[in-house]
C-alpha cells in the first residue's frame, strides 16, 4: 500500500490574481505549479497546518477562509490527498524560501502554466467560481 500524505494548500487571491508557486529542482515534481502549502502534522488541524506553513515556506501571514476543494492523486512516491482554502494575506509579502518561483496569476489565466495534478480540480474550481 502506498504513502498516504496529507497536505494543505493555500489559494490566496488578491485583486483577481491567484498566488501561485512553482515548485524548485530539489523538490518532487519540479517544474511544477502548485497552491503553496504543505503536510498537516500530527495534532494539526488543516487549517493550522496552512498558517503554518504560509509562515514557513513564504514568510507571510494569511487569514484562512472556506474550503475550495479536496482531491486525492497517486503519485509514485504515495498518495496525496490535498485540502485546499481560500486565504487573505494579513501581514508581509510572499518571499521566496523553498520554491523556484512565485507569481500572482490572474484567475482566468491559471491554467497558462502546468499544475502538480493533485491541484488541477482546485485550480478549475477557481476558474469557475471567480469567473462567475
Amino acid at each position: 500500500m502506498k504513502k498516504q500524505i496529507n497536505v494543505v494548500g493555500a489559494v490566496v487571491v488578491r485583486d483577481g490574481t491567484i498566488l501561485s508557486a512553482q515548485r524548485s529542482a530539489s523538490m518532487s515534481l519540479p517544474g511544477m505549479w502548485e497552491f503553496p502549502g504543505g503536510k498537516i502534522e500530527a495534532g494539526e488541524t488543516p487549517e493550522q497546518a496552512l498558517r503554518r506553513e504560509m509562515q514557513e515556506e513564504l514568510l507571510c501571514t494569511i487569514d484562512v477562509g472556506a474550503h475550495v476543494e479536496t482531491t486525492s492523486f497517486e503519485y509514485d512516491f504515495g498518495v496525496v490527498t490535498l485540502t485546499t482554502f481560500y486565504a487573505t494575506l494579513v501581514e508581509g509579502e510572499p518571499r521566496l524560501t523553498e520554491h523556484a518561483e512565485i507569481r500572482w496569476i490572474a484567475a482566468a489565466d491559471l491554467d497558462s502554466v502546468t499544475w502538480a495534478p493533485a491541484d488541477v480540480p482546485a485550480v478549475h474550481r477557481i476558474m469557475s467560481d471567480l469567473a462567475a
